[in-house]
């Protein structure tokens, strides 16, 4: 497990923070763990207002900020600080002033949330630094003595791009939150759009970067997609149509199509939302409606990732300015597979500058790739997961017909639908049929099953809950007989599982009785879903991004109703005896103190909690927010820690306990949930049609993780597992931990 680094002494330094260019949601949290990381190892910071601009200007521009300045904005969307596309940033003398204003303040660290613009602009002042500073002493604008003090520039780079478009990195600052503005509008739309039995054309934000298009159509179920990186051949249109038809033909009442802003034919021709709307009118007959998302796509609160991944790419922020030296080269601050990824500020900006230019040249196959292998992967999702025509799957072979079913087992889990749609959709699409086993391992025992069809499965795409059934039970020594005779009379050749810890553990019963009943000798694949985030295999479980966002949407509005009093909360998640759900959301809502069973809670933590809980409410705090995990300790309960908090209160403050329940559970999944779905069910497809096609019976797990390794065997699991615990023996976000205490202890 990579540890998350410790920050460096800060005393005697000061660093300057600025947002530039198009607004992110997330911005605000990446400014508050930068002044927050900052302050507590003694360094100064500086907020630069109305981006560079604000550093040209000098002047009341530049402000020195607190621990209380960037005080509840966690949720705000937009950036508190301002950004300003500067083009006297640009010139020369513009530099001269920025570099002047700086050392004014004696500021030789820079922290800049922003673009390839910002950027870029970034470097070139970390390049010219020197220079600029020389000649601003042979013109007496700054002493000789402020100049050998700071003789170098020392930069870190974060991106606020909604468009998710640096090369190199995973997700940028903002593209989730919009993700989500684009699937809620399209499952909006997907309801009335079905009532008239009618057409809609999305158009959404990506001049030259087709992500939230493509994710947004896999994500809401959409029925054909346009991107900037795949140009559609000619005659496009009629193809799309067809598509279109055959999907209302498999039983779709409604047609969605996504449109990028920058979606150009391969004459380079821009495909205007307006052009694909009159296409469908003419060739299909039917009434479309156009649906422009603009603006919308930037604003409003920003999700649960787009809080804490924020937070922790501004910690990470800090570290770098801090702990580099003058003769580094400066780093853009990315994510690679739930890893903090360093990448060379000029080469990422120029490999992200660079597939316009392939997209134009022709080169689309190599502007895909630079995208990235989920895009590419992703993209292969959609185009199988679009065509309802190949229901028979012309061209196969009867011998290559099989008969895969498809189950859930343990705990409901939101995108749990959204993995049984793909992957029924994917296998009929490949010429299998698929059987639905209702209910669990119960209903596989009792053969309660029945034959899936493509329309079968319409609309499960954003749908919460397991229209399947789902149990905790698992088969014991005495159901393995009924369960092999309800396999082999259904004539099942391979069996999909979507679920928890139960499914895992059933499966890995069934998987040691192989000797005794053949039919378990079939492929088995487990596909991890659970909003615990427990599962071995696999850093994040289908539905845990869902719960923690419910979860956060929650604490915002119990913060809201005690900000008027001086009240204190403590809030009490699921994840049995892990605290994944605990941390992530405490980091995500800004909670003072998160309570996690792997940390454990003890009497003299309580003590020191309540004393720093008293002392801060005396300095004038009026909200202090505890998270706690379910099973943190046995006998601490979230009560018995409210009562405490609130008899050795005195008066100041009341404390009162949440239980947030089962709400955890439900609702639509979140893009990021139905995202995860659609890839493990299409990995989970191309395993067990590997394993047919090699006659071979493994039992395996699929998942996520930083090395993207194969899927794991299952006679693995007991050595990946803290069985007493039920969780993973190792957990990459543990590596949180002391990222959350950073910005939310107040050092003074």
């Amino acid at each position: 497990m990579r540890l998350t680094p410790t920050l460096p002494d800060g005393h005697g330094l000061r660093i300057g923070i600025l947002t530039s260019g198009g607004d992110a949601q997330g911005m605000n949290a990446a400014v508050r763990a930068v002044v927050r990381s900052a302050l507590s190892v003694g360094a100064e910071v500086y907020a630069i207002y109305e981006g560079y601009q604000g550093m040209i200007d000098g002047g009341d521009g530049i402000r020195r900020f607190g621990w209380d300045d960037v005080g509840s904005i966690l949720n705000r969307g937009g950036t508190v600080i301002g950004t300003f596309r500067c083009k006297e940033m640009r010139e020369r003398s513009g530099r001269l002033k920025a570099v002047q204003n700086l050392l004014e303040h004696e500021i030789d660290r820079l922290v800049v949330i922003g673009g390839d613009g910002s950027l870029t602009g970034l470097d070139v002042l970390r390049t010219e630094w020197a220079d600029l500073v020389a000649e601003l002493v042979d013109t007496g604008q700054v002493s000789p003595e402020v100049a050998r003090k700071h003789p170098s520039l020392m930069i870190a780079g974060l991106v606020g791009s909604i468009d998710n478009d640096l090369v190199g990195s995973d997700m940028t600052i903002g593209a989730d939150t919009a993700l989500h503005r684009i699937v809620d509008a399209i499952d909006d739309l997907t309801s009335t759009a079905a009532s008239h039995q009618r057409s809609f054309v999305v158009e959404v934000m990506g001049r030259h970067c087709g992500y939230l298009a493509l994710m947004a159509a896999v994500a809401g179920g959409a029925d054909y997609v346009l991107i900037p990186e795949r140009p559609p051949e000619d005659g496009w249109e009629d193809r799309m149509c067809a598509e279109l038809k055959r999907g209302r033909q498999a039983g779709r009442r409604d047609s969605i199509v996504v449109v990028a802003e920058g979606a150009t034919d391969r004459a380079g021709h821009r495909i205007t939302s307006e052009y694909v709307r009159q296409v469908l009118e003419d060739k299909l007959g039917e009434d479309a409606r156009v649906t422009i998302l603009g603006h919308v796509q930037r604003g409003g609160r920003p999700s649960a990732y787009d809080r804490w991944a924020s937070t922790w790419l501004g910690y990470h922020a800090v570290h770098e300015v801090l702990s580099t030296t003058p003769e580094a080269e400066g780093h853009v601050i990315g994510t690679s597979a739930n890893r903090i990824h360093l990448l060379p500020l000029v080469k990422a900006v120029a490999d992200t500058k660079s597939v316009p230019g392939l997209i134009e040249q022709g080169r689309y196959t190599e502007a895909m790739r630079m995208r990235g292998r989920s895009f590419v992967e992703m993209d292969a999702i959609f185009t199988e997961l679009s065509e309802p025509a190949r229901t028979t799957a012309q061209g196969v072979d009867d011998a290559d017909r099989k008969r895969i079913a498809i189950m859930h087992a343990g705990g409901p889990a939101p995108g749990m639908n959204t993995a049984a749609r793909a992957a029924v959709r994917l296998a009929i699409s490949r010429g299998h049929t698929v059987i639905g086993i209702h209910n669990g391992f119960v209903g596989l025992a009792e053969g309660d099953m029945s034959e899936l069809a493509w329309g079968d499965v319409e609309g499960w795409a954003g749908e919460g809950g397991a229209e399947l059934g789902t149990r905790r039970e698992i088969p014991s020594t005495r159901d393995l007989y009924a369960v092999s005779r309800a396999l082999e009379d259904a004539h099942i050749d391979a069996l999909l599982v979507i679920g928890g810890y139960s499914a895992y553990e059933g499966i890995y019963n069934i998987t040691s009785e192989r000797d005794r009943y053949p039919a378990f000798r079939i492929p088995m694949v487990c596909i991890p879903a659970s909003i615990d985030n427990n599962l071995p295999g696999s850093e994040l479980s289908i539905g845990a991004d869902t719960a923690l966002n419910v979860i956060v949407e929650a604490m915002d509005k119990i913060k809201e109703s005690g900000i008027a009093s001086r009240r204190c909360f403590v809030v009490e998640t699921m994840g049995r005896d892990c605290g994944y759900l605990a941390l992530m959301s405490g980091i995500a809502a800004g909670a003072e103190r998160i309570y996690t069973n792997e940390d454990g809670i003890s009497l003299d933590d309580l003590a020191n909690d309540v004393h720093w809980v008293r002392e801060s409410f005396a300095r004038g705090r009026r909200l202090f927010l505890a998270v706690r995990n379910e099973n943190a300790s046995r006998n601490y309960t979230t009560e018995f820690i409210a009562r405490l908090l609130e008899e050795e209160s005195h008066g100041m403050y009341d404390v009162r306990h949440v239980r947030l329940g089962h709400m955890q559970q439900g609702g639509s999944p979140s893009p990021f949930d139905r995202l995860l779905a659609n890839r493990l069910a299409y990995r989970a497809l191309n395993l067990i049609d590997d394993e047919l096609a090699a006659h071979q019976d493994g039992s395996w797990f699929i998942g996520v993780n930083e090395s993207d390794k194969r899927p794991t065997h299952m006679e693995m699991m007991p050595s990946l597992i803290d069985s007493a615990h039920r969780r993973p023996r190792e957990q990459w976000w543990l590596t949180m931990s002391p990222v959350g205490r950073t910005v939310s202890n107040d050092v003074r």
